[in-house]
């Protein structure tokens, strides 16, 4: 569905691009735009939401996961769960697998996390290490997480989105080369 403050002039393009099955409302408040989210969260769907405006604050903030399209991604842009790039917009498809693909790293960051502290824990209780062993295997298991999440976060940017940079606070923009 496309939601729009604005008049439908466009509204054959948008058809075309979204298909004969979108839903397609013009002329839409703040306040309607929040509702039709809403409606369909009752209805028990779940809602991406991508805005570019503050009169967009609202829904963002409502939907299951808001999308922020902003021109200057160091400018103010309203709460939401992805802030992105405007040029960013014709590839969210690849950006929504790449979100897929880094909550698979995450989870295997868990079970990465919970087998190095199994092993840790098993070696401990045996007193099979020094304690100062131990000190300084604690911190690198850490680090050890730290590297792989990092490291297969970056690959992963670099497989699914190309020449994209993906940055740390998880801004997704084109790279500038």
């Amino acid at each position: 569905a496309m939601l729009s403050g604005d008049h439908d002039r466009g509204r054959e393009r948008f058809q075309r691009l979204f298909g004969p099955a979108a839903q397609l409302h013009f002329n839409q408040s703040p306040l309607d735009k929040l509702a039709f989210i809403q409606r369909r969260q009752e209805a028990g769907r779940t809602v991406v939401m991508v805005g570019d405006g503050l009169n967009d604050a609202g829904a963002l903030r409502q939907s299951d996961v808001g999308i922020a399209v902003v021109e200057n991604i160091s400018a103010f842009s309203p709460a939401s769960d992805v802030i992105m790039a405007a040029e960013m917009v014709p590839r969210l498809g690849q950006v929504a697998r790449f979100a897929k693909a880094s909550v698979r790293v995450v989870r295997a960051s868990f079970v990465l996390s919970a087998l190095y502290n199994l092993v840790g824990l098993a070696i401990a209780a045996q007193g099979l290490l020094a304690p100062v062993v131990c000190a300084v295997l604690m911190p690198l298991s850490s680090v050890t997480v730290v590297v792989f999440a990092c490291g297969a976060t970056t690959w992963i940017g670099r497989r699914v989105l190309g020449p994209s940079r993906v940055e740390p606070s998880g801004v997704v923009t084109p790279s500038r080369l």
